[in-house]
Formats: C-alpha cells, structure tokens, sequence
C-alpha cells in the first residue's frame, strides 16, 4: 500500500505585523479565537513611520496581543530617513522619482524594504526558530508558517516568501476577504481608527494621502517637505563620495517640490474609491492603460512598488 507523504508541520506561526488595516485584522481574528493563534507578530521599524501608526501599535500590543499572549517583537535599528541624510553611512535606496537631464522620468531602485523590513524579519523568526545568526543552518522541514495580510482584492501581490523556513500564509485569501470586510471587522470591534502603515516620506503615497498629512499632520508634512527638500541631488553619501544623482530626486511623481506638487487633484483612482466599486473598477482599467494610479499603504512582502508605475521605468540609484 502507497502512503501519501508526510507534510511537515511549521514550528510555529508568525504574522508580518505591518499595523495597518489588514495585518491588524488578522491579529484581532487570532487573538480572539476565530484564527489559529499565533506564536509571535513581528513589526519592522523604519523608524520613520507616522505616529498615529506607533500609537495604534502600542494599544495593539496592550489590548489585544498582551491579553491573548501573543508577544509582539519589534525590530530596532537606524532610521531610513536618519540614513538617507548621513553621508557615512551606505543607504538603501526608496523608490524616488527622478527626473533625468534629458527631461525624462524613472525611478530609483527600491532597497528600502528589502533592507529596512525584510531582512530584519527574517533574522526575528531564524531567531524564534532556535538557529539565530545567518551562518546557522536551519533543517529541511523546519520552518515558520508566517501570515501575511493580503486581501482580496489585492490578491495578485501574493507570494511566497523566498526562503525555504518561512513560508508565507494569506488567511485573509482563504476566508475571501476583501479590505471592505476587513474596514467592517475591525469597526464591529472599535478599531475604526486604524491608520495605514507607511513611511512618512514614501513615494508610493497618493495624493489623498498627501493631502491627509498636510492638512492634519502638520509636523510629519513639514518633516516630508524637508526631506524631499535634502535628497533632491540624491543621498548623503553619495554626494560625499563623489557620485551625485544625475538629475534630481524627488518624492512626488509630478517632479515638483513636495509643497508646489498638485496633491490637490483628485485621481481617478481616489474618485473610485468615493464613488463605489462600479468606478472604482474603472479607476483600475484607467490605471491600466497608464492613467493616474494611487498606492496606499506598505506591507513588508508586498510593498506596492513591486506593481512599476506605468510609463515610469526603473532606474539605477546612485545611493
């Protein structure tokens, strides 16, 4: 008689904790029983998130993840900004836009998740699997099961992780959840109010988003509008080494100064958004054939650049 083979079972189960709409959803459904619990939530620290961000993470981690006993591990390290604008240290380069000499547009190689999240989670579950430290070898057959909070309407970001000891779960996929269902969830539960995850500066904000931070966020505005400012010839530390950008670097697509950029335009995108999923399909299609298109948030394994801007190639950085 022929056995089917034995499919190992993960060691334990890790949620890549972006504290945004969906990895938050999926704490909460864990932690109150309607998920497998989860052994540990990992939140990588850019440190240069917006506070609203760190505040729901704090009231996360006391009101849901401490009582299910769920322990949140939180990634140190520099800040990408702090790196960005020290000319001693090497930095992984954002997703800036870049207008070129000749008046065309690209953008500058993404690093920074690979850097500033990826890494560092994968170093907390090598640790949580008991083999710390890159030159340890871990098993075949010994691995995490780690959540991943896509839903789906974004389910064609999905992915497995790359590495044989993590392999990546999206429960949120396997329930047919959409980020609508999740919206209702966390609004039954009182967590109406959770932000979405991304780094102060990053390029992949829409104009909404934009918006949001210049109208009610006036410090992290100003902090963005600074920093778009300094990075205009390219990182620190590429200026002190003799390699400047060749054109100009800039947060915004439109290639203008953060406070000139028309972040007052409504995209179609956004107008979908407003109006329902019928325009909201639309909005996708005129995404499609290179209209405005608008990111949200950013999930460690899922980061939106990974979906090219259309028209805008991608360009080597001189980070």
């Amino acid at each position: 008689m022929t056995h089917a083979p034995t499919i190992p079972a993960p060691r334990l189960r890790v949620l890549s904790l972006g504290a945004g709409v969906q990895s938050t959803t999926l704490l909460l459904l864990s932690a109150a029983g309607k998920l497998p619990r989860l052994d540990a939530a990992i939140f990588s620290d850019t440190g240069w998130e917006p506070q609203a961000v760190y505040r729901h993470l704090d009231r996360l981690i006391k009101e849901v993840a401490e009582p299910a006993g769920i322990p949140v591990i939180l990634t140190g390290g520099r800040s990408i900004r702090a790196d960005a604008l020290d000319p001693g240290h090497r930095f992984a380069s954002m997703p800036m836009f870049v207008r070129n000499p000749d008046g065309t547009v690209g953008m500058a190689r993404r690093q920074c998740t690979s850097e500033y999240k990826l890494k560092r989670i994968k170093a907390e579950v090598r640790c949580l699997l008991g083999y710390p430290g890159s030159r340890s070898r871990i098993p075949a057959g010994v691995f995490a099961e780690q959540w991943v909070g896509i839903s789906r309407d974004e389910f064609t970001r999905a992915r497995d992780s790359g590495i044989r000891y993590a392999v990546n779960r999206h429960p949120l996929l396997e329930m047919d959840w959409a980020r609508a269902d999740c919206l209702r969830y966390l609004a039954r539960n009182g967590w109406a109010s959770t932000p979405k995850s991304a780094c102060i500066g990053c390029p992949f904000h829409s104009n909404a988003q934009w918006r949001h931070m210049r109208d009610h966020q006036p410090q992290e505005w100003a902090d963005a509008v600074a920093f778009d400012r300094a990075i205009r010839n390219g990182s620190a530390r590429a200026n002190h080494t003799g390699s400047p950008l060749l054109g100009q670097a800039y947060l915004h697509r439109s290639c203008l100064p953060l406070d000139q950029a028309p972040i007052d335009k409504v995209t179609a995108h956004e107008w979908g958004e407003r109006q329902g999923d019928l325009f909201a399909q639309a909005a996708d299609e005129a995404a499609d054939n290179g209209d405005d298109f608008e990111f949200t948030g950013c999930s460690p394994w899922t980061c939106r650049s990974e979906n090219q801007l259309p028209g805008i190639p991608e360009q080597e950085s001189a980070a």
